[in-house]
């Protein structure tokens, strides 16, 4: 099991290294000039030469990349002070210590994903079990019509309608907002509870789907089979044995769909108006921001890799075969 989670690391670790190489280069292919964003519109030649300087922009692109990395480990000295490590710069438009404000609005993301990713495991799931088990009924067809129903919805489309229904006209849930979970736990579930809805409806549907499809597999299986046939009661034979056996391409799927549900996170932060890291990413687009777009990036993406290494581990745990491949 060490040699295997020591091989998915290695390999995570380079796919972060390819991913900071490729964002920081392609940045530099933009006609855009991160110093006379960072100057401003009243900008003299003076200023963008010292601008240069202090950010470093002067020096060979390499250079400038090699930098950076060192910066992540072992901190930076610029011409306002030293950067402790993890050292992404400064902002280019705020000024901003761009670690501080991923450090000030990744709870928001964090909060929305897990939230979202626990809402459509439980009831996808739960769901795909169900019309399972009632294969062929009433149940089982209002289920698959509901499922396709939700997968063709988008995300801006019932956040907004859910928020002139729910918030706005009925007033049974409270305006999206997201409130320190420490600090206190109610407010933050409730604030979060209408994202979490929206953001995991297209999940709910895909994996519910997935789920009937993998057991109702599952439950023609000869093991199964021999299960029943030897008088074992039937919930034994749907949990113990069918259910097994169709959880773990569940969890593959899974630590794929990570991606997509940050990238869903985006969509949704910017519906309900939260300040998380999808909606900083696409500030840091918009205003050609290099230094908090790479720190975005390298954020997200090192989140992602190791929700993949929790999940190839749970996996490797459920089927031996994967450790020995």
């Amino acid at each position: 099991m060490l040699r295997f989670l020591t091989r998915r690391t290695l390999g995570a670790l380079v796919i972060l290294l390819v991913i900071s190489a490729v964002t920081f280069f392609l940045f530099f292919a933009l006609p855009a000039e991160p110093a006379r964003l960072a100057c401003g519109k009243n900008c003299d030649p003076a200023a963008l030469r010292i601008i240069n300087e202090n950010l470093g922009l002067d020096r060979p692109v390499p250079v400038q990349y090699w930098n950076f990395m060192v910066g992540i480990f072992a901190g930076r000295d610029f011409a306002v002070g030293h950067c402790d490590a993890p050292c992404f710069g400064y902002s280019f438009v705020s000024q901003e210590p761009v670690w501080a404000t991923i450090v000030d609005r990744f709870p928001t993301t964090l909060s929305l994903a897990i939230g979202g990713a626990a809402v459509f495991l439980t009831v996808g799931v739960g769901i795909g079990l169900l019309a399972a088990a009632r294969r062929g009924t009433w149940l089982d067809k209002l289920f698959s019509s509901l499922s396709l129903l939700g997968s063709s919805m988008q995300i801006y489309f019932v956040g907004v309608l859910c928020l002139a229904l729910f918030v706005s006209n009925l007033g049974i849930m409270d305006q999206p907002a997201y409130h320190s979970f420490t600090e206190n736990p109610g407010k933050w579930f409730a604030g979060m509870l209408l994202p979490w809805l929206v953001l995991s409806m297209i999940f709910i549907a895909n994996y519910s789907r997935l789920t009937r499809s993998l057991m109702v597999e599952q439950l023609q299986e000869e093991h199964v089979r021999a299960a029943q046939a030897k008088g074992m009661a039937r919930r034994t034979v749907f949990f113990r044995y069918a259910m097994r056996g169709a959880v773990a391409p569940v969890i593959t799927i899974f630590g794929m769909d990570l991606g997509s549900l940050f990238g869903g996170a985006m969509i949704t932060e910017y519906t309900f108006t939260l300040h998380g890291i999808g909606r900083l990413a696409v500030e840091s687009v918009q205003l050609t921001d290099l230094p908090m777009l790479m720190g975005v990036m390298l954020v997200s993406a090192t989140a992602i890799v190791f929700f993949n290494i929790v999940v190839d581990a749970v996996y490797a745990l459920l089927d031996p075969r994967v450790r020995l491949a």
